[in-house]
């Protein structure tokens, strides 16, 4: 076992779903990794059979439902990852943020049922669905909507999606 469950420290990521954070039991010296060192959040056990190779998980993300991380992947930061998602490199995934509205930061990674999701607070969907939400949601306030929608290009962008 490369790790374990810290007791007592976990987070409510939505109604009904708890992520508990992971600490290293072992030396993962490609990803400086000492044992004892704390990792990310993880819904359950389930989920550390998709985290694999050399990938890890750290800080304040988060990986839940039947999301797979593996290979030289490093999910970091206040990274959501879940659903569908497909994990296998850096460039799989993407963090930005925070939001000057929020402070959320924005997530968008390949999944393997909607090419890319994205995932900012309580929204998850398409890039396409993403820039139609902060639309709606941001109209009144045209400095956020401005700092959403360049995070929604730079998703696109990324990705080589339409936006």
């Amino acid at each position: 076992m490369k790790y374990e469950f810290v007791p007592g420290d976990t987070k409510v990521i939505a109604p009904g779903r708890t992520v508990k954070r992971i600490r290293a039991l072992v030396a993962i010296a490609a990803l400086d990794v000492a044992p004892g060192d704390v990792g990310g959040y993880v819904e359950s056990e389930k989920n550390l059979t998709h985290v694999s190779g050399n990938a890890w998980v750290s800080g304040n993300a988060h990986v839940s439902g039947k999301a797979q991380v593996y290979g030289d992947a490093w999910v970091s930061g206040k990274a959501q990852v879940y659903g569908d998602a497909l994990i296998a490199g850096r460039e799989d995934w993407l963090l930005v943020g925070p939001a000057k509205s929020s402070g959320w930061f924005t997530t968008a990674y390949r999944d393997e049922k909607l090419g890319v999701r994205v995932a900012c607070g309580c929204f998850s969907g398409t890039v396409r669905e993403f820039s139609e939400s902060i639309e709606k949601t941001h109209a009144g306030n045209p400095v956020h909507l401005q700092q959403y929608r360049l995070f929604c290009q730079l998703v696109a962008s990324n990705f080589g999606v339409e936006a």
